[in-house]
């Protein structure tokens, strides 16, 4: 009888759990099982790993062989685990070393033909394997994602011959093959230029205001005013991703089996789902959990244009994550928990014609019509928006060649840089997501303050929880005036952000 122990790592969520492969080979008659909770595709491992086997020209072991799963009670899905059993079926048989299995770990899923073939959720277990102190082998086309995650060390593989040679001391596997794209960053592919939105100064504002405290955002305008074009120029006037942050941020795409351009790995994420999205989509889940569109846009910006037109079941799936910035999916068999720090840029029109309000008079909505409409945006989502603001047409004098352009990214990304380093030297977080005892030391209030702030939540009938966020961007107002205290003018500013216009 002969055991052979090789390491692995399963996928859950954004986490990689290790599991420890046991392969044993006894007397019996000839047959392979596997135990330890797999799914079909990992059930369906032993036929993969056996014709691997013999078209690498080495006999299948002609006894019993039992694969165990460690963790029993962890769900192992995918074809991850093809590599480590078919290692471990081999080592078991005396063909590879088993002591040098020890100082790695395996991924790969495995081709009739020997080959390797990619997985997904290879960042996390690169993550999770520099924790372990061991180096990983992967399929050479994961290689360069793994190698994202400078401490590891990562090695890459194209066929089970290639990690065989290698372990028995008779080849080698290059390591590090990636290390120059590690280290990409901003280049080629950066966000839109601000500087190309002409007029809307006030939208303008508010969008640098959104950046500096990591605040929620919804523009409401009639057609062709520009409320994508400033959507989408908000990446690239946020603070630059820290490596933690964007490691944080592949991971997620990682998991979700989405191809990662490793020159741009270190930008915001900017994610624009259709409004026909459903709730699963938006926040994710399946039989096997994966991330949604929130948990993809995390530490970058989710947009969502047209916002009446999504269907409002899922826009009410976004309440919870919006405060929390996480998102949990329970099923029947398992629970996965996915990141989801995101920042909500919404877009939509006064009303269904998309001209209330237009001095052309073009509106032909029927009061009862846009009531309808608005009403599609429930009043508990619009609380948790901080900042609502109005995007009117801009006069054809603002738009030709003769007009002055506006300030460019780079420069109000060097405001909004300096405001968000006195939000991390004083609390160590954005002002958007401090806590109570966070807004009673820093956003003290003087009397008189406090009185028009109350006046205004009675005269605009606004809840708590906008009170608090009224504060959070009178706070991020300061900051980006370079100010300790909260002054009148930062705390009017603030107000007027809270009108909540499509209600008007």
């Amino acid at each position: 009888m002969s055991l052979a122990i090789v390491h692995s790592r399963a996928q859950d969520g954004v986490a990689a759990p290790a599991v420890t492969v046991e392969v044993h080979l006894s007397g019996g008659l000839p047959g392979t099982s596997i135990v330890g909770l797999p799914e079909t595709a990992v059930k369906e491992a032993r036929d993969r790993v056996r014709v691997a086997i013999q078209n690498a020209q080495i006999e299948y072991p002609a006894r019993r062989v039992t694969v165990s799963l460690a963790p029993a009670d962890l769900p192992k899905d995918g074809g991850r685990f093809d590599l480590p059993i078919a290692l471990g079926i081999l080592a078991a048989a005396g063909h590879v070393p088993k002591d040098a299995l020890a100082r790695f770990e395996f991924l790969g899923e495995l081709a009739l033909s020997g080959e390797l073939r990619a997985v997904t959720g290879v960042l996390p277990a690169a993550l999770k394997s520099v924790h372990a102190g061991r180096a990983l082998v992967v399929p050479r086309i994961n290689a360069a994602e793994a190698a994202l995650v400078s401490a590891a060390e990562v090695r890459g593989a194209d066929s089970l011959l290639d990690v065989l040679a290698f372990l028995r001391g008779a080849g080698d596997l290059p390591a590090g093959i990636v290390a120059p794209l590690a280290n990409a960053c901003h280049g080629e592919g950066e966000p839109p230029d601000l500087a190309d939105v002409r007029g809307q100064a006030q939208a303008r504002r508010t969008l640098e205001v959104a950046a500096a405290g990591a605040h929620h955002l919804l523009f409401v305008g009639p057609p062709g005013t520009g409320k994508t074009m400033l959507a989408s120029r908000l990446p690239g006037i946020l603070p630059p991703l820290g490596e933690a942050e964007a490691l944080e941020s592949v991971a997620v795409r990682s998991v979700a089996g989405q191809s990662i351009d490793f020159q741009k790995w270190k930008l915001r994420p900017f994610r624009s789902p259709h409004h026909t999205a459903s709730a699963v989509a938006l926040v994710g889940g399946g039989s096997i959990p994966r991330p949604g569109e929130i948990s993809l846009a995390h530490h970058g910006v989710l947009f969502l244009d047209e916002l009446p037109e999504f269907d409002r079941s899922v826009l009410e799936v976004l309440r919870e994550p919006l405060e929390s910035s996480r998102v949990a999916i329970s099923r029947a068999a398992r629970c996965a928990e996915f990141p989801a720090a995101f920042q909500l840029v919404a877009a939509m029109n006064p009303c269904p014609c998309g001209y209330a309000g237009d001095p052309s008079g073009r509106c032909a909505c029927t009061p009862d019509a846009v009531r309808r409409y608005r009403a599609r945006v429930s009043g508990p989502l619009l609380d948790r928006i901080d900042l609502q603001v109005e995007v009117p047409r801009v006069p054809l004098a603002e738009l030709g060649e003769a007009a002055p352009a506006g300030e460019s990214s780079a420069v109000v990304r060097e405001r909004v840089v300096a405001a968000r380093t006195r939000q991390m030297r004083r609390a160590g977080k954005p002002n958007a997501t401090l806590g109570s005892r966070e807004l009673r030391r820093d956003c003290a209030l003087s009397a008189p303050d406090r009185a028009l702030l109350e006046r205004a939540l009675d005269k605009l009938g606004l809840s708590a929880r906008a009170y608090h966020r009224i504060l959070r961007v009178a706070r991020t107002i300061a900051d980006l005036a370079g100010v300790d205290a909260i002054a009148t003018p930062h705390l009017m500013e603030a107000i007027q952000y809270r009108r909540l216009v499509v209600r008007d």
